[in-house]
């Protein structure tokens, strides 16, 4: 992977192909920092030539050579490309890289994630649950019908746009077409036993994949119920003090509902969180999901028109403080002085060398 811009990811489509853009760093103002994980952090940034703005990831290279996260790193931009564009997930508008880090250039979730939003509201009416779990459903199935299996969705990786709608993020976990994880059958059995620790997180993780024997896409519809009963209750459906005991209670499908929960979605909830995959709902059906969308508790729901409904009035008032301004003084670009200035501190990737690139495709 040469120092110059790489080429935009953008959907593939022979349909609608859109002219590439190239970018470089300097071609953005970077504000605040808005996430970070074990070897990126996220910032807002403006486009110097559109003024829009869109969050950029910032990869470090080094970290990622160091913790072994190539593989990850090819996914999410493999699963960012062929899902951008499509409603219900992030657009990815380019990427770039220099000699020590590599650049994602994402749409900016303007009202942060469902959890954030939960813990906001603690617990949402059924109207909102609706609203999200519907446009949940049609995401899984807009995934799963690109051989997308994501095998970590929870709230955190649940994006709210401009208008409180659904954005799915973070792909690094997710099983691209053939990729290197085994084939599962509908009951989660592989060619062969697979070894090392699961993928997913562990409050929202399938038993198939805790027991070594693969995902399939019936592991995002486990991962989907344990969202569902979340927005419901507020907590988890499994939970323990640490990841053993939450394993545990998978495995053991030890299941309780709180006082008051709707009975419809405990009926959706409890048909989703079975042990043998292929008898999770909509696994057998002809047209995929079908009888998710038809359960009586998506009873009022159009799902020819949820991507475009307004979320729940409710809702409105929820969207964080958000100052997004960018200082006047500030230059385009992202070089060691902008770092120290946005983190603080000295960025742990500034030691990495132009040679580290061509680990990346």
């Amino acid at each position: 992977m040469s120092d110059s811009t790489d080429e935009p990811s953008q959907p593939s489509s022979s349909e609608n192909h859109p002219r590439k853009i190239k970018r470089c760093p300097a071609d953005f103002i970077f504000g605040k920092q808005i996430g970070e994980g074990s070897f990126s952090v996220v910032y807002l940034a403006k486009d110097i030539h559109t003024h829009k703005e869109w969050a950029v990831k910032v990869c470090e290279k080094r970290q990622i050579i160091r913790e072994r996260k190539q593989e990850y790193v090819k996914r999410e931009r493999e699963a960012l490309n062929r899902m951008s564009g499509v409603p219900g997930f992030l657009k990815l508008f380019c990427t770039f890289q220099d000699p020590t880090k590599l650049f994602f250039v994402v749409t900016y979730a303007k009202n942060g994630t469902l959890l954030g939003l939960m813990e906001t509201k603690q617990k949402l009416d059924l109207a909102s649950v609706r609203f999200y779990a519907a446009q949940i459903v049609l995401a899984i199935e807009e995934m799963h019908a690109k051989n997308i299996i994501h095998r970590d969705l929870k709230p955190e990786n649940i994006l709210l746009d401009d208008e409180f709608h659904v954005m799915i993020a973070d792909f690094g976990s997710s099983r691209i077409g053939d990729a290197q994880v085994p084939q599962a059958d509908p009951d989660g059995q592989t060619g062969r036993p697979r070894s090392g620790s699961f993928v997913g997180t562990a409050q929202y993780v399938s038993p198939e994949i805790l027991r070594g024997r693969g995902s399939s896409e019936a592991s995002d519809l486990w991962s989907f119920a344990c969202i569902l009963y979340q927005m419901i209750a507020g907590f988890p459906p499994f939970q323990g003090a640490n990841d053993y005991l939450i394993f545990q209670k998978i495995n053991n499908l030890e299941l309780t509902f709180p006082e008051n929960f709707s009975p419809d979605a405990e009926d959706l909830v409890r048909k989703l969180l079975v042990q043998q995959p292929r008898e999770r709902l909509g696994m057998k059906d002809q047209t995929r999901y079908e009888s998710i969308r038809k359960h009586h508790f998506f009873e009022d729901v159009n799902f020819s028109t949820i991507r475009s409904t307004s979320a729940p009035v409710s809702l409105a008032h929820s969207a964080a403080a958000d100052d997004r301004s960018f200082s006047a003084d500030v230059k385009p670009g992202l070089d060691a002085e902008q770092i120290a200035r946005l983190l603080g501190q000295d960025w742990f990737g500034m030691g990495a060398t132009a040679g580290s690139s061509s680990k990346f495709p």
